[in-house]
């Protein structure tokens, strides 16, 4: 390994030229400068590349490029950057979004004065396709508090998951490397959505010492090209939930095995499972309504038909969740029928 630096911001790439620019630009105007920078090309088609590597000068060494031999998704990219890097500490950048000029040395300043092993920014800036208009968006859950709070009680982070009290981007955080190593926290490669939100639960569970902070350093671009507002169909939007549900809440019970704090509070192991698979089956409900029970059925087994016997629990709670759901929201309907009769 290289001589290690302060931090490694670790952007991965898919045909990024609109907005590759603005983010690069963004780290050349950090004020801390003991950072190195990791962009991972995932097969790109258009001119992104060739902006990288013009900015190799620029960085004065610092800048490092890697192609992906075909395009593998964000979390293959992000866990090759994470494998290269050298840094004390990582950060995560995506190459549509920017950081403030400061936002590194305050995250870094703020990591090395609490020894901990992950920054949680509870505010970022949302910023408009164009540019021209950022807005604070402030997460005061967990702390309800504007000022830094460290901690390093599990059980008070596992209740906050249970209510939903994290946000998810990994761009809110500055995570120390050899942590995440450690408990190989590598993103979920298998997933095709919301992979972000699984290895976040994760990490949280692994964490020791955690500081969180009103700190807000990022702009996240709400851009209309955004891969995570790719249109699908209803079935689609089935497997795809599917796949979080059964290959996403596997991964995270994988990291839960290798914890003693579930050996000796195992309804919290139980708790975590149950909350996650009906948020996400509750997700999927919202994006396909109109599917039935045997289509939903019949596209599963069809894409994960060969994992049945793997996760049969899984599997068993979802249809036991899909029937109920539609049970009810037909009663639902001949009570609002019996209703706009008696209006009329």
């Amino acid at each position: 390994m290289m001589n290690p630096t302060a931090v490694s911001v670790i952007v991965p790439f898919f045909d990024a030229e609109k907005y590759f620019v603005e983010c690069l630009d963004s780290l050349l105007a950090q004020t801390l400068q003991d950072f190195e920078v990791i962009v991972v090309n995932d097969a790109s088609t258009d001119g992104s590349r060739q902006i990288a590597e013009s900015y190799l000068e620029k960085f004065g060494g610092r800048l490092s490029i890697y192609d992906n031999r075909k395009n593998f998704g964000v979390s293959y990219s992000r866990n090759k950057g994470l494998s290269l890097s050298r840094g004390e500490y990582v950060f995560f950048l995506d190459a549509d979004d920017m950081l403030l000029p400061d936002g590194l040395e305050r995250m870094y300043r703020l990591a090395k004065s609490f020894d901990v092993d992950v920054v949680n920014c509870t505010g970022h800036y949302d910023l408009s396709d164009d540019g021209k208009e950022q807005i604070l968006r402030r997460l005061k859950k967990p702390t309800e508090t504007d000022e830094n709070i460290f901690e390093t009680n599990l059980e008070w982070r596992v209740q906050g998951l249970l209510n939903d009290n994290f946000y998810w981007g990994p761009w809110r955080r500055l995570l120390r490397r050899d942590f995440l190593i450690r408990h190989e926290l590598f993103f979920p490669e298998n997933l095709n959505k919301y992979e972000d939100r699984i290895w976040t639960v994760g990490m949280l569970l692994c964490a020791e010492r955690v500081l969180h902070t009103p700190l807000a350093a990022y702009l996240y671009r709400k851009s209309d090209d955004s891969l995570t507002r790719k249109n699908r169909t209803p079935l689609q939007n089935v497997n795809v939930f599917a796949n979080v549900i059964f290959l996403g809440l596997k991964w995270i019970d994988n990291i839960m095995a290798r914890l003693q704090f579930f050996e000796t509070n195992p309804k919290y192991r139980y708790e975590i499972l149950s909350h996650f698979t009906r948020k996400y089956f509750t997700m999927l409900y919202k994006n396909c309504p109109d599917v039935s029970p045997s289509e939903a059925y019949k596209s599963i087994k069809d894409e994960y038909g060969k994992n049945f016997g793997e996760y049969d629990v899984l599997f068993s709670t979802f249809f036991t969740l899909i029937s109920g759901y539609r049970k009810k929201i037909e009663e639902n309907k001949i009570q609002i029928a019996e209703l706009e009769k008696q209006l009329n």
